[in-house]
């Protein structure tokens, strides 16, 4: 995916990218930055701390297990990441999970959309069939943004806090 410069509605510029190794810092930087809510709406559990051992399994499956997408911003200290969209292959080669987090500062102006779109893309171009993702049902955004995507949205029949989020993307 080649990078790209998104102008937010709000006329703010994130610079978006495919996620490197290297980003390690800046994604632990990024979880503190999330607030409880957030961090649960995201993990779909209470998460006091960081995975660092998924987190580094993540980065390093890429991209050969899947594609990771970050937004960022200029920082005192280089830079931050106010966005990220991931999906990874499972054991069927032909479909992926997706997960995506945009920060609280930069929710409602468009991110979201535009990593999702890109994440959706890559997906298709990669030749995947179907993507998948499991959201909690009170994470109203979420669920808005997937609809808008053409997403199925159906109860989790395992878990009824939970929806689950399916994209033919051989058809879209």
């Amino acid at each position: 995916m080649p990078p790209f410069d998104l102008a937010l509605r709000d006329g703010r510029d994130v610079y978006i990218r495919e996620m490197r190794t290297s980003d390690e810092a800046e994604f632990l930087q990024t979880f503190e930055r999330l607030s409880p809510d957030a961090r649960y709406m995201r993990f779909m559990r209470v998460v006091g701390k960081p995975n660092l051992e998924r987190l580094r399994k993540a980065l390093a499956s890429l991209p050969e297990a899947g594609l990771g997408i970050v937004a960022t911003v200029p920082a005192d200290d280089g830079i931050d990441i106010v966005g990220s969209a991931m999906f990874l292959i499972g054991e069927d080669p032909t479909s992926c999970e997706f997960s995506t987090t945009v920060s609280a500062d930069h929710g409602g102006l468009g991110l979201g959309l535009a990593l999702m779109t890109a994440l959706v893309a890559a997906a298709k171009q990669r030749g995947l069939q179907e993507m998948e993702g499991f959201v909690l049902a009170r994470n109203q955004p979420m669920l808005r943004l997937a609809a808008q995507l053409g997403f199925s949205i159906k109860p989790d029949p395992d878990d009824a806090s939970v929806r689950i989020c399916h994209l033919r993307l051989a058809n879209t």
